[in-house]
């Protein structure tokens, strides 16, 4: 539909109306009546969306139906949503229970728009559209019921919020919803978090707590999907470590950059689209360095390569999740640098090893755990082959770190 800029009456417009909804009910009636672009008069994302639902959807009158999909596609949608459920469980959690003196409703859509959460809450009776809305399989794309925020993040990416008559369907005039988006490591949209309520405001900070979570499962996502490789978590506060608003950065085992969330993004400039990015041109260390690094607990102040200074701590993710403490498992076919002791002997405090057994890395292995494995063998020679001193500066116990030199060595003979 083409729209004008200007007045067809070709008189000024009155801007400055005294409500919100005053101020939507001018926008749709110089948008569908007039085909007037109303800027200034509701958000651009709106905008957007109505000109794509009056290509996609005919009568704005009509009745929006809420049809789920079949069991047999749900099932399969939540299988192939599992890694994200599973990021977002503990936060769902707490945000219901935050939430729990409100009307709202919690929903968590795939990147299709088809809802894998919901909130079942307890005054549904009063809320006839949530009721049909707000149930699992159900999908609320923009193709599917026109403008909402759920709907317009999974087609822009963007985090939005849509008041009232700000839906394109008129049938959903009464509801209101922030949504944010989920993104995974390949910087593709994950999910959807959508805060809605029905006939009322929601009384608070609907888009801030959106966000808020939003961040907070992406963030556990990107720690998911990160296994075997190296995650800096750094920010110009330490305090801030730890936190939503700590920045992530995932490095793959050839010492590139793979990934940065949003925060790490806007704090080191995001990464160079001109092909695969060096860690030690944005961070300012190399791999070994940051894998050093990874033997402390502490964050330790650093100066990025553009001269910010920030703290930095290092943690190599190993097949469970868990960092570097736990990541010896991560060396499975390391060469034995102590000879095998049994049950009795790993009391011993001390375990030097011939020199004929303790062998060196393979020529041009760069990956983490070829790094991970120079790692333990440098510890080891550091402290002279006592297994007690070395396995507390790599934060494992004596039988741990026994049982894997065991292992390996058992590998190796095979």
């Amino acid at each position: 539909m083409p729209l004008s800029t200007r007045n067809p009456a070709g008189g000024p417009r009155q801007l400055f109306t005294k409500t919100s909804a005053d101020r939507v009910a001018l926008a749709r009636q110089q948008f569908f009546e007039e085909g007037v672009r109303p800027s200034g008069l509701i958000g651009e994302a709106v905008i957007q969306s109505w000109m794509r639902c009056t290509r996609t959807h005919g009568d704005r009158r009509r009745v929006v139906g809420f049809d789920a999909v079949t069991p047999s596609r749900l099932h399969a949608t939540l299988g192939r949503n599992r890694e994200l459920l599973e990021a977002a469980r503990q936060e769902l959690v707490g945000m219901e229970s935050s939430l729990a003196g409100t009307d709202c409703r919690v929903l968590l859509t795939d990147a299709q728009g088809v809802i894998v959460h919901v909130t079942q809450h307890p005054l549904n009776a009063q809320q006839p559209i949530l009721q049909k809305t707000a149930r699992l399989g159900v999908n609320i794309a923009e193709s599917v019921v026109g403008t909402t925020a759920p709907g317009i993040v999974a087609t822009t990416g963007k985090a939005c919020t849509v008041d009232g008559a700000e839906h394109y369907f008129e049938y959903l005039r009464e509801m209101q919803c922030a949504a944010a988006p989920i993104r995974d490591v390949h910087g593709r949209l994950a999910g959807v978090l959508d805060l809605t309520v029905e006939s009322r405001r929601f009384g608070f900070d609907a888009a801030s707590m959106v966000a808020l979570y939003a961040t907070t499962i992406e963030n556990r996502l990107l720690l998911a999907q990160s296994q075997d490789r190296l995650v800096l978590r750094f920010q110009a506060s330490p305090t801030l470590l730890g936190t939503p608003l700590e920045a992530l950065a995932g490095i793959a085992p050839d010492g590139t950059v793979a990934w940065l969330n949003a925060a790490g993004s806007r704090l080191i400039g995001g990464v160079p689209d001109a092909g695969p990015c060096d860690v030690e041109m944005l961070f300012g260390l190399d791999l070994a360095g940051l894998l050093r690094m990874g033997r402390g607990e502490a964050a330790q102040p650093v100066r990025l390569a553009s001269g910010l200074g920030v703290w930095l701590q290092a943690r190599l993710q190993a097949r469970d999740g868990v960092d570097f403490g736990h990541a010896v498992s991560m060396a499975p076919a390391m060469q034995p640098i102590v000879p095998e002791v049994n049950a009795e002997s790993a009391e011993s405090e001390s375990a030097q090893p011939p020199a004929a057994e303790s062998r060196s890395l393979p020529e041009g292995d760069g990956t983490l755990r070829g790094h991970g494995r120079k790692l333990i063998e440098e510890t080891l020679a550091a402290h002279g082959g006592n297994i007690s001193h070395a396995a507390r500066q790599l934060r494992v116990s004596r039988g741990t770190l026994y049982r894997h030199l065991k292992s390996w060595r058992i590998n190796d003979a095979e």
